[in-house]
């Protein structure tokens, strides 16, 4: 292991017994407050020292293992060989345990999700995709045990999304889905194709956290909020009172429509959460950009222009262009089937950062 990490281990062994000393005091035990930021510290660390004990252990058994094949003695030495291997192997194994265990939590990993899917290029079919798209996720948080629900939606009349805007709510929603942000193509012979030629059209994925009110604090007058009456396709009105609500954000300019519900006040509710996610993306990226770029997750979740993933249905098979992945389980993929992509995407972010770990720890 490299020695900065080693040394970082060190200092976190240090701090876990002085916690658990200090938690163990009558004056901490008595302020409730101290002694629960303490506990949660100490819970935090917990496994990070368990691990390197564990680790520290075997590096000793190795030595010990060592001492005796150099003993001169041909029988103990034969299982001391046996022993070492073993814990060679485990030495390894608890080593990639503890560098993935310093890498710092995702604050938002636990958070719900906004999700955005917006055809692009490609026209009706682009729309096609987009729906195609939304049913993916939506058969996949299904299976997740997620609860699924339309903020906003703009359908065409053949059946395709312009726009979806949907609230994913579940335990670790964002941890699973926040690689998925960016562009998406398909390539296929669309319905609307007489010559059966292969289209290649694009929709865009972005994956929000949602954020609180306590995360985000939005000032009233810092709102123009404009009301109207929402309409169906073909201009057809859904109402006839003005239900539907458009926020501007005045100091960014975003701007968030929400037309699904009947009550003005449910339609502003559910603006409201989607300004906030963005706002949340905007504040964040900004930040993310002040830092030095070899500190950043190399995999990508959050660009929206940057091109992730292929669906190519005449190969049926689906590209993650980020991590050279492909497979050929196509229509089980959009059936809500991801969770070979996503684990090797989460694997690969965490390789990435691991060396990053390592970089900085030289």
């Amino acid at each position: 292991m490299e020695r900065g990490i080693e040394q970082r281990l060190e200092k976190i062994a240090e701090k876990f017994k002085e916690i658990e000393e200090n938690l163990g005091k009558p004056e901490i035990i008595a302020d409730q407050k101290k002694f629960q930021t303490l506990a949660k510290e100490h819970s935090e660390l917990q496994p990070i020292y368990e691990t390197y004990m564990e680790y520290k252990k075997a590096k000793k058994g190795i030595e010990e293992a060592i001492e005796i094949i150099e003993s001169g003695d041909e029988e103990l030495a034969e299982l001391a060989k046996e022993e070492k291997k073993e814990l060679e192997e485990k030495v390894e194994k608890l080593e990639n345990k503890l560098k993935k265990l310093l890498i710092p939590k995702d604050p938002n990993d636990e958070k719900n999700v906004i999700l955005e899917i917006r055809a692009g290029a490609g026209g009706e079919e682009a729309a096609l995709f987009a729906q195609d798209l939304f049913r993916m996720y939506s058969r996949y948080a299904e299976k997740k045990g997620w609860k699924v629900e339309i903020l906003s939606l703009n359908e065409t009349g053949l059946g395709g999304i312009k726009e979806v805007i949907a609230m994913i709510s579940g335990k670790g929603a964002y941890s699973r889905l926040k690689y998925e942000s960016g562009v998406h193509r398909v390539q296929r012979i669309p319905v609307t194709e007489s010559g059966g030629r292969i289209h290649t059209s694009t929709a865009t994925v972005a994956v929000l956290p949602e954020a609180e009110e306590v995360d985000i604090k939005i000032d009233e007058k810092d709102l123009k909020i404009d009301t109207y009456r929402s309409s169906g396709a073909g201009g057809q009105h859904v109402n006839t009172t003005d239900s539907a609500v458009r926020i501007t954000h005045i100091p960014t300019g975003i701007v968030v429509t929400c037309s699904n519900e009947r009550s003005q006040i449910q339609n502003r509710i559910k603006a409201m959460k989607i300004l906030r996610a963005r706002l949340k993306e905007l504040y964040e990226k900004e930040q993310k950009e002040k830092l030095d770029s070899a500190r950043r997750s190399q995999v990508g979740t959050g660009d929206r222009s940057e091109k992730i993933r292929t669906y190519n249905f005449p190969e049926g098979r689906v590209t993650d262009h980020r991590i050279k992945l492909t497979l050929y389980n196509l229509q089980e993929f959009l059936d809500g089937e991801i969770d070979e992509m996503v684990d090797a995407l989460i694997a690969a972010d965490q390789e990435k950062k691991v060396e990053a770990l390592a970089k900085e720890s030289l």
